[in-house]
């Protein structure tokens, strides 16, 4: 995926990008700019490292005063959206950390456009006491975007970012600024705070439970943030997690005739797997039902993924499901062939364990 997104650095992205900064500063150096950026192993690099090349060819290209090449780069902002303008917190977070005050106030200009959430953090870690009363100072600011920034920002493990590892250790500083948060008008918002609990919860599950018990009921803007929060839990069949939202142990639950066709799967095909969900009981279950794979990885072991299927009331008596599953190949996931094992789990008990066979492609 990264590999098709670095080519949104191309030459319409810098024929636009060079003509603002000339309007703003027209000594700008178009051609020596372009030079440094173009680089021999330009096609070589990835998004990131595309996006830091900018970064230093524009220091190379604005004025040598840190201020005044944020200046520019700053009055030309508004027009400069989406993820290429990454770059302009990138400048920030390359050269601004030494300036707090100039920089600080950047991101959070930048961010209504593009995104600080990565940028931000160096000066989280340079500056931790500083910083926790700015994010709680943007988690008050009316645009969405600079409240966004507060709660991702200071995720502790924020994907492809720098991670916050005093936070990791105690993310309670973070737990009073998503109080801030946890009912805000912002759906955009709101994610971003289920996505830090969440994160908060692989090294803390206790602490976010605590959270979700503490909040829960109070708004349904707050529960949807505590469910999407506790999804890793969910998906962990933590016991806890699981009786908080009712999920109590499915005794009464059996799963029949657990299948997967064709009996050759071949790695780039689906499958078609299925199985009977019989409730036993006298009255209607609430189910959080799963299906685990458990994939053969490059070493021969195997290591079990859970995904989905649904979660919702089952009445009495017997009810059919059917699936498809995809093994295609996947920048995220490569598949093997080998002996791999199809679960169904019900409330976080596994009800029905079926082996199946992956083979090469054709």
């Amino acid at each position: 995926m990264a590999e098709l997104l670095k080519e949104i650095y191309n030459e319409a992205f810098f024929e636009q990008l060079t003509g603002k900064l000339k309007t703003e500063y027209p000594h700008f150096p178009e051609r020596a700019f372009l030079e440094l950026v173009y680089a021999d192993d330009w096609e070589a690099l990835a998004l990131k490292q595309r996006m830091r090349r900018i970064t230093e060819s524009l220091r190379s290209a604005l004025p040598a005063d840190y201020r005044e090449a944020l200046s520019i780069l700053k009055r030309t902002a508004v027009d400069s959206r989406g993820l290429p303008y990454m770059l302009y917190p990138d400048f920030v977070e390359r050269y601004g950390l030494e300036d707090p005050e100039a920089s600080i106030e950047a991101l959070a200009l930048f961010t209504r456009y593009s995104s600080s959430e990565f940028a931000v953090r160096p000066f989280i870690v340079r500056y931790p006491s500083l910083m926790l009363e700015q994010l709680k100072v943007w988690a008050a600011n009316p645009d969405e975007h600079v409240r966004r920034l507060a709660s991702e920002g200071s995720r502790p493990r924020l994907p492809w970012a720098m991670a916050l590892g005093e936070f990791k250790r105690d993310p309670r500083p973070i737990l009073e600024l998503l109080e801030l948060l946890k009912e805000d008008e912002s759906e955009y918002v709101r994610r971003s705070v289920a996505n830090n609990l969440n994160d908060i919860a692989k090294d803390h599950p206790d602490l976010v439970l605590d959270t979700a018990r503490k909040w829960y009921g109070q708004h349904p803007h707050t529960d949807w943030i505590v469910r999407h929060g506790c999804r890793g839990l969910l998906k962990r069949c933590d016991p806890e997690a699981l009786r908080f939202f009712g999920f109590v142990p499915a005794e009464a639950i059996e799963v029949r005739g657990l299948t997967v066709a064709p009996e050759a799967v071949r790695i780039g095909a689906s499958a078609l797997m299925g199985f009977t969900l019989v409730n036993h009981g006298e009255e209607s279950a609430r189910l959080r039902i799963e299906y685990g794979i458990d994939f053969v990885k490059a070493n021969g072991r195997s290591s079990r993924k859970l995904f989905k299927l649904s979660e919702k009331t089952y009445a009495p008596g017997a009810c059919a499901v059917s699936f498809s599953h995809s093994f295609m190949q996947l920048t995220t996931r490569k598949h093997y062939p080998g002996e791999h094992g199809l679960a169904v789990i019900v409330n976080g008990s596994e009800k029905a364990l079926v082996p199946f066979c992956l083979h090469e492609e054709l």
